[in-house]
């Protein structure tokens, strides 16, 4: 696939979908936004004040960089007193810096990453406290592990996920929109998605680039009979990008 015949679908909340396709097309390669859900804040200033101050000497783990924008901007983050801060990967840990914060991150940017981190090793997180900042509904395979390990978790859920109401089925407007690329950041988008094109042509599952940001949602892709799939190992745009830009170069 050429990256001029390149037509990828971001269906990720508007604000961000839009920084990638922008970024996309500065390269070379069609990109449309049709976002298929939206974040909102959950957390309040009170509640998040009150777990924060109640941990003082905790380790916090950011697991998005929604996680990081929704807490700050329930309770400044120049306000936490913890000072070990992780972050899941790169643009996680620049969303951090930009709120004033240090972190650290792992190499992978995933949850299985993070377990690799020596401040998260069994012999340091015994009896400490955790603070997982994430979304409402999360993957609960970090805190289980942390669990077995020791540590104390708590979860600081500062953002939820809302799906956007679909009026009419919009897969008829990507196929003449000529997509053929389609990035997913999550397996329940992932799932979404899949429910949409059930019911259109075997294109979408046999010959369209499914740009995944993690090995488990490859694998999930695959259990749902997608055939295309390529591993950005990471949500960051960069990662996206480059992962649909190396295709390309790899298909010329």
């Amino acid at each position: 696939m050429q990256s001029s015949n390149t037509h990828v679908l971001i269906t990720r909340p508007e604000n961000t979908g839009r920084v990638l396709a922008q970024q996309l097309k500065s390269i070379g390669i069609s990109a449309w936004c049709y976002p298929l859900f939206d974040y909102q804040p959950l957390a309040d200033e009170n509640t998040t004040q009150i777990l924060i101050e109640k941990h003082p000497k905790g380790i916090v783990i950011f697991v998005s960089v929604a996680a990081v924008e929704f807490a700050h901007r329930a309770f400044n983050l120049l306000n936490w007193q913890q000072k070990t801060i992780i972050a899941v990967g790169n643009a996680t840990k620049a969303a951090l810096s930009r709120s004033g914060v240090n972190a650290i991150s792992p190499e992978l940017h995933t949850s299985e990453g993070l377990l690799t981190l020596n401040a998260l090793d069994e012999k340091n997180i015994k009896q400490q406290d955790v603070i997982i900042v994430r979304g409402n509904g999360g993957r609960e395979h970090l805190a289980e592990q942390l669990n077995m390990r020791g540590a104390n978790v708590h979860y600081l859920e500062s953002y939820k996920k809302v799906w956007r109401p679909l009026v009419q089925n919009p897969v008829p407007e990507w196929k003449n929109k000529q997509i053929n690329c389609i990035v997913v950041t999550s397996n329940a988008l992932l799932d979404n998605i899949v429910r949409l094109i059930n019911n259109s042509d075997d294109d979408w599952k046999n010959t369209c680039l499914w740009i995944v940001a993690s090995e488990r949602i490859a694998e999930r892709a695959k259990q749902l009979g997608l055939l295309n799939i390529v591993n950005a190992n990471g949500a960051n745009d960069q990662a996206i990008m480059g992962a649909i830009n190396n295709h390309g170069k790899n298909n010329d």
